[in-house]
């Protein structure tokens, strides 16, 4: 916990004039005896893209969460397992952070941001209650933080009893830190012992530049995550810091999923090769499990430990440090790391207790029922085949926006949608179809809007998302599990309603497009839709051509409530209203399911 002390709301202002003064907390640590110089250790537990989760509970299935490796989720299973440790080294020092991705991601985080607004009811954020009971020492802000505006990220971050840290989060105008840049924690080792200073980074995604464009440009500049750590870490040296940790919301792949033109989206393990002075990086974004991994820093030939612990609280990180004291300086004589699973252990009571009647509030939300589905509609197949599912989701896009464009200039222009199949196991049964149904369907708080795109710049669209699927030759036998390219996510496919085409599978990436028609005519290159997209894909996510352009439509409605919303003014979710099959996957012009 933060030292009272210290006032978050001064490192904040010092942080914004340049002066970027650290917050000095206090800790423990135990010494070891043994031959020659006095060793002591120091342990750093570390979560990330915990997204929205408490409970170890599946919403969309109204269940206690389970998947085929009998994985947990939540903050109650971390801080179990936190207290776990905590309890093993008693008085001896344990660090816990975050790399980000907190308030986003389950129908609980999305109550909150959206049914019952924390900006305007003033109650406490549910991952504020949870994570303030597991007493973080940081945080990182992940992107998912910018997802709900500037307003609720500032309430959040003030409900919080610890630092929450963005140091390549700058102010647009002053190029100054928006939020606090770093922490130096002040460990005590003991009685008489020499204390160990630990600086902390924070360094969150560049990506928020594009995928939440509309709650901060003109706001917020989003530095490079490399540059901004080589500009920090020299600074936290020289204010006192004796170990140097990085906790970065950005994966180690080095890649990126948008364009060249903002910085590289996935730079962890590029920090550690090209930085000096970083001991290790907890990172997280990618929801990978990266145990541990040693990268040599280019400069120092020293080596830096990275670990990231998967994603929505299945994996705990566990860094461990030896450290000797010699001639007044900290020596690192071993690091390592390893993820510990939270199905180990028992969900933490005091923080079931503190987010229940959010979480049961939430529960009784998602159950309630929207409309009545004629048959089972399943999204299983919906990456390869036409699927009503999401022809659900074009059709919904699709009488948006024609309606919004009625009398306007762009009313005579026929009206394309895209989706993509966010889930494999998204259902509407026969019968009652409830809320967590449509959510389970629409996982993502995307908003929707609509740009004018030509024929060539459809065509290329299509060509660009099938990529996503491996080149299968004609006679090779297709498999559902391996169609796909496992570099490219599902949400990175998109599917088109109003036109009809053909996916060639046994063609290069490129020229996979065979049939393009539209009222059983070639579409021509010069010809001009509007296309319903959402916001996410429009301002650049997954780097998808010619769809970055001024909006013809743009009224800030969330796509899943739209979904809501036309299941009840309807009553009844019947495909005869909305499955037009529209494409398919082919070789040679033979369909390959």
């Amino acid at each position: 916990m933060a030292n009272p002390s210290v006032s978050r709301r001064s490192i904040l202002a010092a942080a914004a004039a340049g002066a970027a003064a650290p917050a000095v907390l206090s800790g423990s640590a135990e010494a070891h005896g043994g031959h020659g110089a006095t060793t002591y250790d120091l342990t750093v537990l570390g979560t990330s893209d915990t997204h929205g989760n408490v409970y170890n509970w599946d919403y969309y299935k109204d269940f206690e969460y389970d998947d085929s490796a009998h994985n947990d989720v939540g903050v109650a299973k971390l801080a179990a397992l936190v207290n776990q440790i905590r309890a093993e080294r008693r008085g001896r020092a344990t660090l816990v952070l975050d790399a980000g991705d907190t308030i986003q991601g389950t129908p609980l985080a999305t109550y909150y941001a959206k049914q019952e607004p924390i900006t305007e009811t003033g109650e406490r954020h549910p991952m504020a209650r949870a994570m303030n009971v597991l007493h973080y020492d940081a945080v990182t802000l992940g992107n998912h933080e910018f997802n709900y505006g500037l307003p609720l990220l500032h309430l959040w971050i003030r409900q919080l009893g610890f630092p929450a840290l963005a140091a390549n989060a700058v102010d647009a105008k002053t190029g100054r830190p928006a939020f606090t840049p770093y922490v130096i924690k002040k460990v005590s080792l003991g009685r008489g012992a020499p204390t160990l200073r630990v600086g902390i980074l924070g360094l969150t995604n560049p990506g928020v530049a594009i995928w939440d464009r509309a709650n901060v440009e003109g706001k917020l500049a989003f530095t490079d995550m490399v540059e901004t750590a080589a500009k920090w870490v020299p600074i936290m040296r020289a204010r006192g810091a004796d170990l140097v940790l990085i906790s970065a919301h950005g994966g180690d792949s080095g890649t990126s999923s948008y364009g060249p033109e903002l910085p590289n989206e996935n730079p962890s393990a590029l920090i550690a090769e090209k930085v000096p002075g970083i001991d290790a990086i907890l990172f997280g974004h990618a929801h990978r499990e990266v145990p541990q991994r040693f990268v040599t820093n280019a400069q120092t030939g020293a080596q830096v430990l990275l670990s990231e612990p998967s994603k929505w609280g299945q994996r705990l990180t566990r860094m461990d440090f030896t450290l000797v004291r010699d001639r007044g300086r900290w020596t690192i004589t071993e690091k390592k790391s390893a993820l510990l699973n939270t199905n180990t252990v028992t969900e933490d009571p005091k923080v079931l207790a503190v987010v229940r009647s959010q979480h049961n509030k939430t529960v009784a939300y998602v159950n309630q029922v929207v409309a009545t589905s004629t048959e089972e509609l399943s999204a299983a197949e919906s990456r390869y085949k036409d699927t009503a599912i999401l022809d659900y989701i074009n059709k919904v896009q699709t009488d948006t926006v024609t309606a919004a464009l009625a009398g306007s200039a762009y009313a005579s222009l026929p009206v394309l949608s895209i989706a993509a199949p966010f889930s494999r196991t998204a259902v509407f049964p026969q019968g009652d179809v409830k809320i967590k149904d449509v959510a389970g369907l629409y996982i993502y708080d995307n908003t929707l809007e609509a740009v004018v795109l030509t024929g060539a710049e459809v065509r290329a669209y299509l060509e660009y998302s099938a990529k996503y699927f491996v080149t299968l030759p004609v006679g090779a036998q297709p498999d559902p599990a391996t169609i796909s390219d496992p570099a490219v996510p599902d949400y990175n496919y998109d599917v088109l309603s109003g036109v009809d085409y053909d996916i060639d599978i046994s063609r290069p990436v490129g020229s996979r497009i065979t049939r393009l028609e539209i009222a059983g005519a070639p579409v021509a290159a010069d010809a001009q839709f509007v296309v319903a997209v959402n916001n996410y894909r429009r301002s650049g996510g997954g780097n998808f051509p010619g769809i970055v352009k001024p909006q013809v439509y743009n009224a800030q409605q969330e796509i899943r409530q739209l979904l809501i919303d036309w299941a009840q003014a309807k009553g009844e979710i019947n495909p005869a209203d909305f499955f037009v099959p529209n494409w398919r996957l082919v070789r040679e012009g033979v369909p390959v399911f």
